[in-house]
C-alpha cells in the first residue's frame, strides 16, 4: 500500500516537471490514479509498467531539463561537442575500420576546424548549403561537423544513389558545393550536366587528376594547409537553426530532405544514450551509413554528444561483423533488422561468442528471430527502438521487451502525446468521430502512429522538410482535441494491455527492402521511362523469413515487347541495388481508378503465387544476373526458406 503511494508520489513530481498542468489538476490526477490502480485490471497494469514508466519520465525530465539549458545558452552541437573536448582530449573518438585509423576527441576537433576554417575563408557562411557524397569513415564526421562550426549546412547524400535521383537530391538542397568522395567521382561525373553551372567541387579522398571534372578541387591538401585554431565564433546561431539535411523516402516522388535542427539531434542521440543507460566507457560498433539518422546521430551522436568510442565501418560485413567486435571491445552494436538476419545466415564460427557486447542498438528485429538473435549471440539487452529523422514521436525499447519497438504508458498516457489513431485499411485515411475528432485505438486495434506538435517546445517540435507541401502532408488536424496539429508517422502500429508498440506496416506507397526506405513511385517512374514509358506498379510483397517487403513490378506489356536482359542492364544504371524490383509481373494492362490513379490493393494481395497470378511471372536470380521464370516449384521453394532472395 505504502510503496504504491510512494511511487505515484514520485510521478507527480516528474509530471510537474514535465507538463504545465497546474497542482491542483496534477494531484486530482494523482489521486485517481493511486484509486485506480487498486482495480483488479488497472492493479497488474500498474505493477508490470511502474518501474519503467518512472524510468522513462526520468529520462523525459533529465533531456527536457538539458534542452532547457541548451536554449538558455543557444548551444549548438559544435559547443556541445566543444565541452567533450575539453573534458578528455585525448580518450579515442573515432575509429575507422578501414584502415584502423584512430582519432583521438582533439584531431576530430582540429580536423572539424581545419574544415570550417577553410569554407569560412572561401566565403562559405550562415544558411548555406554543401552536399556531402561520400562512403562512411572519419573523415565524413568532421566534414560536417566543421562546416556547422561557422553555421553551413551539411545536405548528406546516399552514396547509392545514380543518375536521376542523385542529381534531385543535390540540386533540391540548394547547395552552393558538393565535397564527394574519389571512389564516387563516376557516379558525379555521370550528372554533372543536370547540376548547376556555378557548383563547386571538391573531391576527398581517391585523388586522380585526369579522371575528376575540370574545375575540382583535390580537398585534402588544401584542408592540410588550414589552421586548427577554433573559426571564428558564430553570434546568430542557435539550438533551434538547421544543422543539416538527411533524405529520406517518402510515399510519392523522389526523396525528400529533411531538415535536422541541432535541437533535433540532440533529442535523439540524448533520448538513446539515457533511456537505455549507456556508460561514459562504452564503445559503439556502427556499420550504418552516415547519410541516415540511425548512424549519424543514434550512433554517432553518443561520441560528439556523450563521449563514447566509435567505430566506423564503410560497410556492413556480416562475416567480419564479430571480428571487429572483438577486435575493438565494442560493448555496443548498431542494427537494422536485415543486419541481424544476415548474421544469423552465417555459419557458427568461435569469435561470434568471445565478443564482450552487451546491448544491441537499432530498429526492425523481428520478433520470429528476435530470441534466436540474443541466445545465438549471448546479447544481455536488445534495444530496439522507433522513430524517423523528422518524427516527434519516437519510441524506446527500455526493458527488453521481446518483439516491442517501444511503449507509452497506460497509467499516464498523456505525458507523452502520442497516439495510435484508426485508419481505413484499404485507403489509409484517418477515421474520425462525430466531432471531427481522430478515434484512439484500443489495446490490439492497429492504427497509425502519431505525435502531437507544439513548436515551441524542441521535443515536440516538427521542422519538416526542405519542400514545404512535403511538410504539410505529414500535419494532420484535430487529431487529439480541435484545433490542435499532429505529425503523421505512416506507419501502422499496434499496442497492448501494458502499452508496448509493435510495428505492424508502413501506410502509403513505401516499403522496406535491406533496410532501406524505398518509394514505389520513384521507382515507377524510374521504370516506366526505360521501359518507353509502359505503365508500371511497384509495391512491397510479404516474404516469409525475410525482413521488410520485397518489391515486385508489374509492368503493362500488351505485345510481349519487354527483353528482360536488356531492362536488366538498364535496371543497374538506374537504380540502387536495395530499389531493384526482386519479382516482375508481366500483365497486358494495369488497372486504373478514374482519375488515372493505379489500382494495387488486389495485387498487393495476390502477392507473387504463381497458383493464384495468371500472368507471367519472373524472379531476379542474382547468381545468373538475370530474370527467370517463377515456377510453382520454384515458389514453394521461397516460402519454405529453401531458396534465399
Amino acid at each position: 500500500m505504502m510503496w504504491r503511494l510512494a511511487a505515484c508520489t514520485v510521478l507527480l513530481l516528474l509530471l510537474r516537471s514535465l507538463t504545465e498542468l497546474p497542482w491542483p489538476l496534477l494531484s486530482a490526477a494523482t489521486c485517481a490514479l493511486y484509486l485506480v490502480s487498486g482495480g483488479r485490471s488497472y492493479l497488474g497494469i500498474f505493477l508490470k509498467t511502474i518501474g519503467r514508466d518512472v524510468h522513462a519520465a526520468g529520462v523525459l525530465l533529465k533531456v527536457k531539463l538539458n534542452v532547457k539549458r541548451n536554449l538558455k545558452l543557444s548551444n549548438t552541437v559544435p559547443k556541445i561537442f566543444h565541452e567533450v573536448v575539453q573534458r578528455h582530449p585525448d580518450k579515442t573518438a573515432l575509429i575507422f575500420e578501414g584502415t584502423d585509423t584512430r582519432w583521438s576527441f582533439r584531431d576530430l576537433d582540429e580536423y572539424s576546424n581545419r574544415v570550417a576554417n577553410y569554407f569560412h575563408q572561401q566565403g562559405y557562411g550562415t544558411g548555406d548549403v554543401v552536399a556531402l557524397f561520400m562512403e562512411s569513415r572519419n573523415e565524413y564526421v568532421g566534414l560536417w561537423l566543421g562546416m556547422a562550426k561557422v553555421g553551413v549546412e551539411a545536405a548528406l547524400i546516399n552514396f547509392n544513389l545514380r543518375m536521376d535521383a542523385l542529381a534531385h537530391c543535390i540540386n533540391i538542397s540548394r547547395a552552393k558545393a558538393i565535397v564527394f568522395g574519389g571512389e564516387l567521382n563516376t557516379a558525379l561525373k555521370e550528372i554533372h550536366q543536370l547540376l548547376g553551372k556555378s557548383m563547386y567541387l571538391y573531391c576527398s579522398g581517391e585523388w586522380n587528376a585526369s579522371v575528376v571534372l575540370p574545375g575540382t578541387e583535390n580537398l585534402d591538401p588544401l584542408l592540410e594547409a588550414s589552421s586548427t585554431h577554433p573559426p571564428p565564433s558564430l553570434q546568430n546561431r542557435g539550438f533551434t537553426d538547421r544543422l543539416f539535411y538527411i533524405y529520406t523516402s517518402g510515399t510519392t516522388g523522389m526523396p525528400k530532405a529533411a531538415i535536422v535542427v541541432h535541437s533535433r539531434y540532440y533529442r535523439m542521440a540524448a533520448l538513446v544514450y539515457y533511456g537505455y543507460r549507456m556508460r561514459a566507457d562504452d564503445i559503439v560498433y556502427d556499420c550504418l551509413p552516415l547519410y541516415h539518422s540511425a548512424g549519424n546521430i543514434v550512433g554517432v551522436g553518443q561520441c560528439l554528444l556523450h563521449g563514447l568510442t566509435v567505430v566506423i565501418r564503410k560497410k556492413f560485413s556480416a562475416s567480419r561483423f564479430w571480428d571487429d567486435c572483438v577486435k575493438y571491445r565494442c560493448t555496443i552494436v548498431q542494427y537494422i533488422g536485415e543486419i541481424c538476419r544476415y548474421l544469423l545466415s552465417q555459419p557458427v564460427r568461435a569469435v561470434e561468442r568471445q565478443h564482450c557486447v552487451q546491448m544491441a542498438l537499432g530498429n526492425g528485429l523481428r520478433p520470429s528471430i528476435w530470441e534466436d538473435f540474443t541466445s545465438r549471440f549471448h546479447i544481455p539487452q536488445v534495444a530496439e527502438f522507433y522513430g524517423a529523422t523528422e518524427c516527434n514521436c519516437s519510441l524506446g525499447n527500455f526493458d527488453n521487451k521481446i518483439g516491442a519497438c517501444g511503449f507509452n504508458s497506460r497509467i499516464l498516457p498523456f505525458v507523452y502525446p502520442i497516439r495510435l489513431v484508426k485508419v481505413d485499411e484499404d485507403t489509409m485515411e484517418l477515421i474520425r468521430g462525430r466531432d471531427g475528432v481522430c478515434i484512439p485505438c484500443k489495446p490490439g486495434e492497429p492504427g497509425q502512429l502519431v505525435g502531437r506538435i507544439v513548436q515551441n517546445d524542441p521535443l515536440r517540435r516538427f521542422d519538416g522538410y526542405v519542400n514545404e507541401s512535403a511538410t504539410t502532408k505529414k500535419i494532420a488536424h484535430d487529431v487529439f482535441k480541435k484545433g490542435d496539429a499532429a505529425y503523421l508517422s505512416g506507419d501502422v502500429l499496434v499496442m497492448d494491455d501494458y502499452g508496448y508498440m509493435y510495428f505492424r506496416d508502413r501506410t502509403g506507397d513505401t516499403f522496406r527492402w535491406k533496410g532501406e526506405n524505398v518509394s514505389t513511385t520513384e521507382v515507377e517512374g524510374t521504370l516506366s521511362r526505360i521501359l518507353g514509358m509502359a505503365d508500371v506498379v511497384v509495391y512491397g510483397v510479404e516474404v516469409p523469413g525475410v525482413e521488410g517487403k520485397t518489391g515486385l513490378a508489374a509492368i503493362a506489356d500488351p505485345n510481349n515487347q519487354i527483353d528482360l536482359e536488356t531492362f536488366y542492364r538498364d535496371l543497374q544504371v538506374v537504380l540502387p541495388p536495395y530499389a531493384w524490383p526482386v519479382f516482375l509481373r508481366i500483365l497486358a494492362a494495369v488497372s486504373k481508378t478514374g482519375t488515372f490513379k493505379f489500382q494495387k490493393t488486389d495485387m498487393r494481395k495476390e502477392g507473387f503465387d504463381p497458383r493464384v497470378i495468371k500472368d507471367r511471372l519472373y524472379l531476379l536470380d542474382p547468381k545468373q544476373q538475370k530474370y527467370v521464370p517463377l515456377t510453382e516449384e520454384v515458389y514453394k521453394n521461397i516460402q519454405s526458406g529453401k531458396q534465399k532472395l
